[in-house]
């Protein structure tokens, strides 16, 4: 098993769909995490390919210049995901509740999750939907920070440090069959975590596990 019950416990464990319901039209990172993000995607995505923006919101963060085939959205807030430039279409899921993607099989050349891994109470499930609808040699690149919804993140980051939550990502690839070594990028904080989630101090450090369907 890849996680105990315990360790995908939530201290607010009302469902999300209500946690969800009001619109937030803000970044949860400061600009530094979202500049080195979108040059990454800039790196590691090609044009005229198919995206899915997992657990996504307003913003995408994807380049500018870079005009994709398709790039389908997901999220829990409807408004949010209608405001969003990028989306050619979109859906509204708790991944919580249904795991199972309303995707076909082999669609996707990237699937992307920014800074919304730790709230994934089945990352197990959502790891082997994530290797179904990637075409062979698709590439996945979940990206997070040090900041989160405290009350909605599982047990096993809440608790854990920088660097365990890489190792947990890691973990999460490694369980699935079919995915390749994990590549990391590792920017960590400088300064006491607590106060930068809090967004006080230096910049928000930035993480990134890549892997490809084998």
């Amino acid at each position: 098993m890849l996680l105990r019950p315990e360790q995908r416990t939530k201290l607010d464990d009302t469902n999300d769909t209500e946690f969800y319901a009001f619109p937030r039209f803000v970044t949860h990172v400061d600009e530094g995490f979202i500049d080195q993000l979108t040059q990454l995607y800039r790196e590691k995505l090609q044009p005229n390919s198919r995206i899915l923006d997992m657990m996504s919101s307003h913003v995408s963060h994807l380049p500018e210049e870079i005009e994709f085939a398709h790039v389908e959205g997901h999220g829990m807030n409807q408004e949010e995901l209608a405001r969003n430039p990028r989306f050619n279409h979109y859906f509204v899921q708790d991944l919580n509740q249904n795991p199972k993607l309303p995707l076909p099989d082999q669609e996707f050349d990237a699937v992307l999750n920014c800074v919304s891994v730790q709230y994934l109470q089945y990352p197990d499930a959502i790891f082997a939907e994530i290797h179904r609808i990637l075409k062979p040699s698709g590439i996945v690149i979940i990206s997070f920070s040090n900041r989160m919804f405290f009350q909605k993140a599982i047990a096993a980051w809440r608790d854990g440090t920088e660097a365990s939550r890489v190792e947990l990502v890691k973990r999460y690839f490694q369980s699935t069959p079919g995915f390749s070594p994990p590549e990391i990028i590792s920017r960590p904080s400088s300064g006491l975590s607590f106060l930068q989630m809090l967004g006080i101090g230096g910049g928000d450090p930035f993480y990134a596990v890549i892997s490809q369907r084998c």
